[in-house]
């Protein structure tokens, strides 16, 4: 049963919005610039941290996170994760039994996830299937990185895109896209990674776009987990969250400068 939708702060946090809440589950609009967890390293206001101080039950919910110097982070019932500088859906689960039985989901690849994003350049193609692994490199400075593979070996990663728009940057004449992206597993950075190894890095990205303009004013990654559809009780629910006002504002101003 759905119980209620909120919009909640927490001391020195952004806004965070609560979408949707059951008995069992816990579905969250993260805002950019908010971590999902802690990381181990640093102290700083987490998304995890927001749903302990509200929803104290949860606090202890879940298999923490266990950073590479060791130390176990809460997670407070947060089944998946987001980039820092990304916002949109999240899930987390109320009990241990809702933990584990959407961990499992996850596994099965029966929770569909789709994300919103802006592109360098046009695609020739209106639609395509990235197949890859994601590996990370071993020299400074470490990040991940496309390595081919055949679909059926077990570390490959699956990326769907579309476009929905081809346009270009109102002060630049750049061309850029705007695509929806399904990525059918979980790796780090997948959709980021992806995407630039097919030459359309995400617009703003400082990892896998260094050193080119950041085009429709983005100040972050332009991405955005716009949706999670999965079942409960029986039923196929989607829970969307709403595109944040960076996005709104480069669709606007993209406007007026449609390709056909």
């Amino acid at each position: 049963m759905l119980l209620h939708e909120k919009v909640g702060y927490a001391p020195g946090m952004m806004k965070v919005r609560v979408i949707a809440e059951t008995d069992e589950l816990l579905v969250l609009n993260k805002p950019a610039g908010l971590i999902t967890h802690g990381d181990g390293r640093t102290v700083e206001p987490s998304l995890a941290q927001w749903i302990a101080e509200r929803y104290p039950s949860m606090a202890a919910v879940g298999e923490p996170w266990v950073s590479p110097q060791g130390e176990s982070v809460p997670v407070s019932g947060l089944v998946h994760r987001l980039d820092r500088t990304t916002s949109g859906v999240l899930l987390a689960a109320k009990t241990d039994e809702a933990f584990a039985a959407l961990r499992q989901a996850f596994k099965e690849r029966r929770v569909e996830k789709t994300y919103r994003v802006f592109v360098y350049g046009h695609m020739e193609l209106g639609a395509g299937r990235i197949v890859s692994e994601i590996a990370r490199t071993t020299e400074p400075p470490k990040r991940w990185y496309a390595k081919p593979c055949d679909e059926t070996d077990v570390r490959a990663a699956i990326t769907e895109w579309r476009v929905l728009e081809r346009m270009s940057d109102l002060g630049t004449g750049e061309p850029v896209a705007y695509l929806e992206a399904r990525p059918f597993t979980g790796r780090t950075h997948q959709i980021r990674v992806h995407l630039a190894s097919i030459g359309h890095p995400i617009i703003a990205d400082h990892l896998y776009a260094e050193g080119r303009p950041a085009l429709l004013g983005f100040a972050r990654p332009a991405l955005h987990a716009n949706a999670v559809s999965l079942e409960l009780g029986g039923v196929r629910r989607d829970f969307t969250a709403p595109l944040p006002p960076d996005m709104v504002h480069a669709l606007q101003a993209a406007d007026t400068v449609l390709l056909t």
